[in-house]
This record gives C-alpha cells, structure tokens and sequence, in this order.
C-alpha cells in the first residue's frame, strides 16, 4: 500500500529526513514512533505528496506517487497534525464535504457519526467543538469512505481514553479488512497493542525496530535513541 525506497528530503538550514525505506502492506498496521523533531511528521507529508523528495522514490496503492491517477486519492484517508475542517460548518456537514470531496456517497455520514459517538454534536457548528471531538471529526473523515490506505499522525492527539479505544478498534478492524496503517505515536503503550510493527525514528533517519513482545517498551525506545545519538556524535568528530 506504501513503500518508500531509499527517500531524502533536506531542508534549508538543516533538518529534513535521510535515506528513509520501508513499506506498510495491504492488512498491516505499521507504528512511527520518535521523539518530537525526529521528522514523523515530513515523512507522513511525502508519503501523502504533499512534499516532494530529493531524492528516492514513493509508491502508493501499487503506483509511483508522481503517476498515482487523481481518482486514486480517493483511496486514501489521511489527518496530518490536525484536522482540516470549516469552522462554521457543523461536524455532519463537514463529514458530507470530505465524502464530496472523495466522490464517495454522503450516505455513508451518519454511519460515521455513530461510529466515533458524534451523533450528540452532529449538528454542532466545529469551532464550538472540544479539541477532542475535532480530533474525531478527523478521523471520522479520514475513514468513513473506507480507505485502502490510512496515513494518521499522532491520531491519538487530545483523545480521551474512551476515544483512543474507540481508535484502537477501529484501526483493527480497517486492517482486518485489508486497509494498509502507518501511524505515528509517542504512545508507545499504545501502539504496541494494535502494531504489527513498530518503527524508531530519530533524526530523520529509520534506525530499527522496536520488539512489541518485550517489556519496558520506554525504557528500551529511549536507550536506542541514546545509542544512535552517541554514535552520531562519535561520527562527526
């Protein structure tokens, strides 16, 4: 569903990502975790065409993401930092417009609605939502026409905990049917429990995976960052 090989992105005065290869299958949830800056969010940008690398290349749903045909889009469902959404508009009307968008039937809204408990503040104008019902307005558009593909960053951002199990459940099922999952998380609990594979990333570089089987999943994330530092530093004097 998404493969990066051998991708590079650098920014002016520094920053970007590096040599970034790995891919998430059809069924599969793949998990990105790192620290904040480690370039999560540049990778979601480019693995959605919304920033273009340097160097390597991007494929999405079986195409090179430079020749994905427009109506293929629609196969993917993404929310990158926050929602998009008009403000005046209420959370049902939104939802119809990101259907629209993807020519998917507005049918399919209350459905949603009743999925992520949107249902009381259906008709609610979105700026007078909390920041955890935007968040759910999100994901709700990011899924409700069934993506083949879901790219989420930090999709647990502002949920409470009855809302990330709502999240949890509802990304095993989508990956039960076959949607491919990459989603970054600081969480790391939390993504151990749907991943099927966990990915660190730090300094805008894939530096390995995390076992989910093991214990003190913090302990052993932090203690790898500190390893990689260390290494960096030994290669620049």
């Amino acid at each position: 569903m998404l493969r990066f090989d051998e991708v590079s992105l650098e920014f002016r005065g520094g920053g970007g990502v590096h040599d970034l290869s790995f891919r998430a299958d059809a069924g599969e949830i793949v998990a990105l975790v790192g620290l904040n800056g480690a370039g999560k969010t540049t990778l979601m940008r480019i693995a959605l065409g919304m920033l273009r690398p340097q160097s390597g290349g991007v494929q999405v749903l079986g195409h090179p993401i430079e020749k994905l045909p427009t109506a293929d889009w629609a196969g993917v469902g993404a929310l990158i930092e926050v929602p998009l959404a008009y403000p005046e508009l209420t959370a049902r009307e939104n939802l119809r417009i990101a259907c629209l968008l993807r020519g998917a039937d507005p049918a399919l809204v209350p459905t949603a609605l009743d999925d992520w408990m949107l249902a009381p503040v259906a008709d609610r104008r979105f700026r007078r939502l909390s920041l955890g019902t935007r968040q759910r307005v999100g994901l709700a558009a990011a899924m409700q026409h069934d993506p083949r593909l879901i790219v989420l960053d930090e999709p647990s951002n502002a949920l409470d905990p009855a809302s990330v199990m709502l999240l949890r459940e509802q990304l095993l099922q989508r990956a039960a049917d076959g949607a491919g999952v990459l989603v970054s998380s600081h969480h790391l609990d939390e993504v151990a429990r749907i991943a099927d594979r966990v990915i660190l990333m730090n300094r805008g570089r894939l530096i390995g995976e995390l076992d989910t089987a093991g214990t003190d999943l913090e302990r052993v994330f932090f203690d790898r960052i500190r390893v990689d530092d260390a290494q960096i530093l030994e290669e620049v004097r």
